[in-house]
């Protein structure tokens, strides 16, 4: 370790040598915090282009800012060092050693911080290129129980540079553990419910899901809750240990959708138009290239009190929604047409009002 005193002892007592000094040493921090960042610059560059991965990027990249920071903290703090100022008035050298160390630690923490951040986001460009989906859901877990531990581990490295004991602390969690784990007990069971979910995979990030409660696209599956988008556009947080023992409709994990649907014609319709109309709605199902050929009915099911019902039973092949109403959509064109080159109407709510005369006025 460097030893100032070995320094100050070179310089002798010339208050006037202490300050040119420091300001020497300023001087060259100044100039090599610049250098140094655009030589960072210039080397990420360089390896950007001369290999495939990116994990070199992310390192230099992390350590940008936070190494700029730590070069300045240090020349300030080797710059008080050598100015050396008695302590008698103001001990400003041991308060600027004891901030130094302090915020080295922070800057270190931030360093890491950002490694995991970038870290995170190489994960993530290539769990998304494999077809499990299970990689996508623990890169951004994993990321925030890193970051956890980070914030966890420095507070813990700052309380110890400031005097406190941390041994001491550990021990007074452990006396103080039940209180702190009946306080804690429903963010543990959120915890617990976010590990089953990512183990059974019930749903993942994006797929539409519905309960009795709530119905949307989930969007974020973290730690102590999971964030749904409605069709409202609201945001629902659900605790995770709730979301556990839901019963939940993953509506995505469909391979294709149902359509069923009733057409009612009128009263007058003939049998054989009838017959021509159901045919003809088969057809229209079986040439389709959006409907499922796996299974379909088209049935003259029910008179109704105003109408002769046709019931209707299919699939389309994609479960897209806008795929699903395209196909619907054409199929009901084509039906629409159909009855109307048989000459068949849609039938609608109505009744027929049947008015007797009495004798007198018919003999009249």
């Amino acid at each position: 370790m460097f030893d100032w005193n070995q320094l100050t002892i070179w310089m002798g007592d010339s208050s006037s040598t202490r300050w040119v000094f420091a300001a020497v040493v300023l001087f060259i921090t100044v100039v090599a915090n610049r250098y140094l960042i655009r030589a960072l610059h210039l080397l990420t560059q360089s390896l950007a282009q001369r290999t495939e991965t990116t994990l070199d990027d992310t390192l230099l990249q992390a350590a940008e800012k936070p190494l700029g920071w730590l070069i300045m903290l240090w020349g300030i703090w080797a710059s008080v060092m050598v100015i050396n100022p008695p302590s008698d008035a103001f001990p400003i050298v041991a308060i600027v050693e004891h901030i130094g160390r302090i915020a080295s630690i922070i800057l270190i923490g931030w360093f890491v911080w950002r490694l995991v951040d970038g870290l995170s986001v190489y994960a993530m460009s290539k769990a998304q290129k494999t077809d499990s989906a299970l990689d996508d859901q623990l890169v951004p877990f994993i990321s925030k129980t890193l970051k956890l531990f980070i914030i966890v581990t420095g507070v813990l490295v700052v309380a110890q540079n400031m005097g406190y004991s941390v041994s001491g602390l550990i021990a007074s969690l452990g006396i103080g553990g039940i209180a702190v784990a009946m306080a804690a007990r429903d963010t543990i069971a959120n915890l617990f419910g976010s590990v089953m979910l990512l183990v059974d995979r019930p749903f993942i990030v994006g797929d539409w899901i519905k309960t009795s409660d709530f119905e949307g696209v989930v969007e974020e599956i973290g730690f102590r809750s999971t964030k749904i988008r409605t069709f409202e556009r609201t945001l629902v947080n659900v605790p995770n240990s709730l979301l556990a023992n839901m019963v939940i409709d993953n509506i995505d994990a469909r391979s294709m959708r149902r359509i069923k649907m009733r057409i009612g014609i009128t009263y007058g319709t003939t049998t054989e138009k009838m017959q021509r109309a159901i045919e003809g709605i088969e057809k229209i199902l079986r040439e389709h290239p959006g409907v499922d050929q796996g299974f379909s009915l088209v049935k003259f099911d029910n008179f109704e009190d105003s109408s002769l019902s046709i019931f209707l039973y299919y699939f389309s092949q994609s479960k897209e929604w806008a795929v699903y109403l395209q196909v619907r959509q054409e199929v009901n064109m084509q039906i629409m047409q159909l009855l109307e080159s048989l000459g068949l109407s849609f039938a609608f709510p109505s009744r027929s009002l049947y008015i007797e005369k009495g004798q007198d006025e018919v003999c009249q």
